[in-house]
């Protein structure tokens, strides 16, 4: 096998691989970090690369599996965010400056490492988050693997450029607005936000006041499930403990015939949104799928109300200023310096706007009485520029991504599940997603219907055609 073949395997093929002794550990590894190297002048998709320690981690990855030893991801190569803890590194979150080495694993780490992953690097974000872009002064642009003009989204726009490109077979990445979502329509994959706390974002309680969840990108939704199912868990200092749940037993499962709402209705949002006419057809034609599928899917708009905004603000600017707070001496935008402003005077509305989160669960689960699951658009637009977010103010800023991606965070306030699936692409060759929502813990049933829409619709046959370089082989 040459190392060029190995990017064509994704996260459960090469476990299987591994196994059967159709590669090594140290084969994988070191491909997927040739891979890396070659791409990150152009693709950028890493912020981290941690080729010796990960070699080494691959070569004992290696013994362990001649000895015997099966773990589900052992000698596997995969990344994480660069908001994530890693023992050894830095966590910037997207941020310039200089900043101590971690000393422990984040809890998430801790179980992928116990699974027996090879974490290659650490992926680049946006400023802690904050942006459906990756860039910044700190590292530059990430670009994306579909058309190198093109922003992959954010901020987990590191991981889902890694994937789509096939520098790794899976990634994880974080959604506090529509994070792990948005990156995975703009890039042709599954992205998974799941119930808050299913993954633990220790040593934080909780991440920007429950916002912030973490959650897998990958191409295929049984690879995205494995992955969750591995990173899931909660540590002992957790906030949220979900009751457990295997992910990856649904996949396959017949979900039988669901009602489905299709909702088109734009959140209310402050500046001026429209929902794009190649998003809306495409999001109409996964919908006409699922009917195929024989679901019954009917328009039905969700009513999110303007509480549900007015509760999402300060729980994400105050959770900007005290990520922010954690990393003194930080080099980052003026519009990072003036949302954490923002924090500091929003937060004593805090305590209001966690009050109100159980009367939004009420009020919204209220409409599963009818429905079991609601499709949606991902994002209202394709992929922006990779440079429309450069050099521009606070207020274009907002009315710019407010435009691009208004259709993700409530379910961050609700903090249910949901997962994006590709709905195609528009006739400039550029990916765009729908998104599966449901109530609470319902995870198992969103990857049912997202398996099933996967054996129809074959997403995971198109790859982009590589601008970058790429090894030589």
């Amino acid at each position: 096998m040459t190392t060029a073949s190995v990017d064509e395997y994704g996260l459960a093929a090469l476990a299987a691989a591994l196994v059967k002794g159709e590669v090594t550990s140290v084969a994988a590894t070191g491909a997927a970090l040739d891979r890396i190297d070659a791409s990150q002048s152009t693709l950028n998709a890493f912020r981290i690369v941690r080729r010796e320690a990960a070699l080494v981690e691959a070569a004992e990855a290696d013994r362990r599996i001649a000895a015997g030893e099966r773990a589900p991801l052992l000698g596997v190569p995969i990344a994480i965010k660069d908001d994530t803890d890693l023992a050894g590194t830095p966590t910037a979150f997207g941020c310039g400056g200089d900043f101590p080495a971690k000393t422990e694993d984040a809890e998430s780490v801790r179980r992928l490492r116990a699974a027996g992953a090879v974490i290659v690097g650490k992926t680049n974000p946006c400023e802690l988050g904050q942006l459906p872009f990756t860039s910044g002064d700190a590292f530059g642009h990430t670009r994306n693997p579909w058309s190198a003009g093109h922003t992959p989204g954010g901020s987990s726009g590191g991981s889902a450029a890694a994937v789509a490109a096939g520098l790794v077979p899976a990634a994880l990445g974080s959604d506090g607005a529509g994070s792990v979502r948005i990156p995975s329509a703009w890039n042709n994959l599954v992205g998974i936000k799941p119930q808050r706390g299913r993954i633990s974002t220790w040593p934080l309680a909780e991440a920007f006041y429950g916002l912030t969840v973490n959650g897998p990108l990958a191409r295929t939704v049984a690879d995205a499930a494995l992955l969750l199912d591995v990173a899931a868990g909660p540590h002992s200092g957790d906030k949220h403990t979900p009751p457990a749940l295997n992910v990856s037993a649904a996949v396959g499962r017949d979900p039988g015939r669901l009602r489905i709402a299709l909702s088109l209705r734009i959140p209310f949002t402050a500046t001026k949104t429209a929902l794009d006419r190649e998003v809306e057809a495409r999001v109409h034609a996964t919908a006409n799928t699922l009917r195929r599928l024989g679901h019954e899917v009917t328009v039905a708009d969700l009513d999110y109300g303007v509480l549900m905004g007015a509760t999402f603000l300060p729980r994400s600017m105050v959770g900007i200023r005290e990520a922010l707070d954690r990393l003194p001496g930080a080099v980052v935008d003026p519009r990072t310096k003036s949302n954490a402003l923002t924090g500091r005077v929003l937060g004593p509305l805090l305590f209001a706007a966690r009050q109100a989160e159980p009367l939004l669960r009420m009020r919204i689960g209220r409409f599963f009485n009818d429905y079991d699951l609601v499709l949606a658009p991902t994002t209202a637009t394709p992929p922006p520029g990779v440079h429309e977010i450069d050099d521009i103010g606070n207020w274009a800023t907002d009315a710019l991504i407010t435009a691009a991606c208004p259709y993700t965070w409530p379910w961050n306030v609700l903090g249910w599940p949901a997962v994006n699936v590709p709905a195609g692409f528009t006739a400039t060759g550029l990916p765009v997603g729908a998104q599966l929502m449901g109530p609470a813990n319902s995870e198992q049933l969103l990857v049912s219907v997202a398996a099933q829409l996967e054996s129809e619709l074959k997403w995971h046959e198109s790859r982009p055609t590589p601008w970058w370089p790429r090894p030589a082989t």
